[in-house]
């Protein structure tokens, strides 16, 4: 048994970049933990704390879904987090990879075009560094529909080195991710249950089969 750990920025991100693998982790036994750093709508107009409230129950749902043992909250603002320093954001991520002590964590990719996104990976690469005592083995990143593909397209776009097949649990993550009723859009927004099996197919494709998540593999260690 693994101990596997998914660190976004907003509530939502968890399912559309990584949903599936989750799901496969908790088939087989992993304990899967969801940490989530900031509120997810309060940048939004008119966003209140029941926003976040309801956010956060649609959270729990799609987490039952998903197979998560535990999610944790944080109350960073949203699309904010470049005014928070970086080693307030580095040491609430200590306190959880000294909670679970993760085996495998998966978090956003550096260059997203979502600013929090940017400031998640790099506060918990520095979290993660090798000479913290709970150090996990592997850190992979993730893309996040409607963040990752609106970078520039140069080259630091997400190129992913690491895939899984998830055929058997494209479903599972679609409906997951219909919890999340505040968060979805209407296709041909990538952020919709369309896109999320569009770009599952085309991740497929590149590596031979149905549906597939894409990954990057920032750093393993053998221990």
């Amino acid at each position: 048994m693994k101990k596997i750990l998914v660190i976004s920025a907003h509530p939502d991100d968890e399912i559309l970049g990584a949903g599936g693998t989750l799901a496969n982790h908790s088939k087989l036994g992993d304990e899967v933990y969801c940490l989530i750093l900031g509120e997810g709508v309060t940048s939004r107009e008119g966003g209140t704390k029941e926003m976040v409230e309801k956010l956060r129950q649609e959270t729990k749902e799609a987490g039952e879904i998903i197979g998560f043992k535990n999610i944790y909250f944080c109350n960073f603002k949203d699309n904010c987090f470049d005014t928070i320093s970086l080693l307030e954001i580095t040491k609430v991520i200590e306190k959880y990879l000294d909670l679970i002590k993760p085996d495998v964590v998966y978090t956003h990719h550096e260059y997203d075009l979502n600013i929090d996104h940017q400031r998640t990976f790099r506060a918990v690469l520095t979290a993660c560094r090798p000479p913290h005592p709970n150090c996990p083995q592997k850190i992979y990143t993730f893309e996040t529909l409607s963040s990752t593909e609106w970078q520039k397209k140069d080259h630091k776009q997400f190129s992913p080195n690491f895939y899984v097949s998830i055929e058997t649990m494209l479903e599972k993550k679609i409906d997951a991710m219909r919890k999340y009723a505040t968060e979805l859009r209407k296709y041909p927004h990538p952020r919709s249950l369309e896109g999320i099996k569009i770009l599952a197919q085309y991740r497929g494709l590149e590596v031979a089969t149905t549906y597939a998540e894409a990954f990057c593999l920032v750093r393993e260690i053998k221990k």
